[in-house]
């Protein structure tokens, strides 16, 4: 066995995630923050370990990028929390409609 076969066989395991569209527009969201220079890559990964430690302990490790990017442009005054609340219940209402 080649070095590190045990760690390559465990994590294909993960890589068999088919990611969510959220999920896959997340990502799309947090590169175009990043290349607009709004929410630097390092520094949002940094806020969603430091967060996800603490605050976003409770949450699935997937859902923790939007938690941590939502978190930050609110410290950044990029919008508040109403804001964010009316935005979601518009999508909370969307998604019960279909």
């Amino acid at each position: 066995m080649k070095a590190y076969d045990v760690l390559m066989e465990t994590l294909r395991e993960f890589d068999e995630h088919e990611p969510a569209v959220w999920e896959s527009r997340m990502q799309a969201t947090c590169e175009c923050l990043s290349a607009g220079g709004a929410l630097d890559d390092l520094e949002r990964r940094q806020a969603e370990d430091r967060l996800g430690e603490s605050v976003y302990a409770g949450f699935p490790v997937r859902t923790r990028s939007a938690l941590a990017v939502a978190h930050s442009l609110m410290d950044r005054r990029v919008f508040t929390e109403d804001e964010l609340r009316r935005k979601m219940e518009g999508v909370r209402a969307r998604l019960t409609e279909q």
